[in-house]
């Protein structure tokens, strides 16, 4: 039997369009930092979530806001890359001025300070003295800030109680509230000094419904939550936190209340990977890696970006020229102009 030529075939004509996926759900919208108007200090304020689609899906529904960057700083000297080191090596014995040139020479939206000295197995300094350190920041910028322990589950509750009471009124986010430490006094201090709590969990959907539900029940406004699932960054097992992200977010649209809030990243963990900051392979038969100034920010854009296509609402990260290849990447995808991504989401 003599086939037919392909192109002596009849094909159907097919329209190629794109559908609403109409979502039932839609992403809370959760404001951090008060200005005077709002009783505190911030000059600006930054808003995240209000999705009703996935991330960069403007031709389902325009994302209301751009994801936004908080650059790391630290209540101590700390071992840093090389390639990380150099940009601060002359602020980090004074936090405020570390944050100080986060803002102002690195355009940060926000920044995150880490009071590991508080830890016991590191310095074990007073939460008293973590609160100071708190209060120095926020008069240093004007920026809204996330305040995080050590991440020592007996200290940590009590830092973070004064850390919020130093803050009152200024709606910092308090990193963070998880299922291993005690989370009814660390949301209690969120909720009685007007801060937002950050919902911590492990890789883990049913921990993160879990957790969140237990902080609706503290009495936690749906408003003053932001969830974060945990970064496993490139190199670490970036495809479990993608998968783990989009599946949240997917819920979050089809209607899972527990899960429809905004998502914060912490793109800093890609410097936990071996071939982001170490110089050569220890293994003698692998290929050279390529210079480590530029292996280690270029593992934080590439977490950064794949996290963001998969939900990321807030990216947590260290390197000033990563962050701000992860800005300029997102700003475009979200849509905006080049005078707008300057200023978006800033008011």
């Amino acid at each position: 039997m003599k086939k037919d030529k392909i192109e002596d075939l009849d094909l159907l004509p097919v329209r190629f369009e794109i559908k609403d996926a109409r979502w039932r759900g839609e992403i809370e919208e959760v404001t951090i930092g008060a200005t005077s108007a709002d009783g505190g200090t911030r000059e600006r304020t930054v808003t995240i979530g209000g999705e009703k689609s996935l991330s960069f899906y403007n031709f389902d529904a325009q994302m209301p806001h751009p994801p936004v960057i908080s650059l790391d700083c630290f209540d101590m000297p700390v071992q840093l890359a090389k390639a990380v080191r150099g940009y601060y090596e002359d602020v980090m014995d004074d936090p405020a001025e570390w944050a100080k040139k986060n803002v102002h020479e690195f355009g940060a939206d926000m920044v995150t300070i880490h009071l590991i000295s508080t830890d016991p197995l590191i310095k074990d300094t007073t939460a008293r003295e973590g609160a100071k350190v708190v209060e120095d920041v926020l008069q240093a910028v004007k920026v809204p800030i996330i305040i995080g322990g050590s991440g020592n589950p007996d200290k940590d509750p009590e830092v973070l109680e004064a850390a919020a009471e130093a803050a009152q009124g200024e709606r910092c986010l308090i990193a963070s509230a998880s299922l291993s430490m005690d989370y009814k006094r660390i949301a209690k201090a969120a909720v009685d000094n007007g801060h937002v709590i950050l919902s911590w969990t492990q890789l883990d959907i049913n921990a993160q419904k879990t957790l969140n539900r237990y902080l609706f029940k503290l009495g936690v406004p749906r408003e003053d939550i932001v969830i974060d699932p945990t970064t496993a960054p490139l190199g670490y097992g970036l495809d479990y936190a993608f998968t783990n992200i989009e599946r949240m977010r997917i819920a979050a649209l089809k209607g899972d209340a527990d899960l429809a809030f905004p998502i914060s990243c912490g793109i800093t963990n890609a410097w936990g990977a071996r071939e982001a900051w170490m110089k050569n392979s220890p293994n003698r038969e692998d290929s050279d890696w390529g210079p480590a100034a530029y292996r280690g920010p270029l593992f934080e854009i590439i977490t950064g970006l794949t996290l963001g296509l998969a939900g990321g609402d807030l990216f947590m990260m260290m390197h000033p020229e990563a962050a701000a290849a992860v800005k300029n990447a997102t700003q475009m995808l979200f849509g905006a102009t080049k005078g707008e991504a300057e200023v978006a989401d800033a008011e």
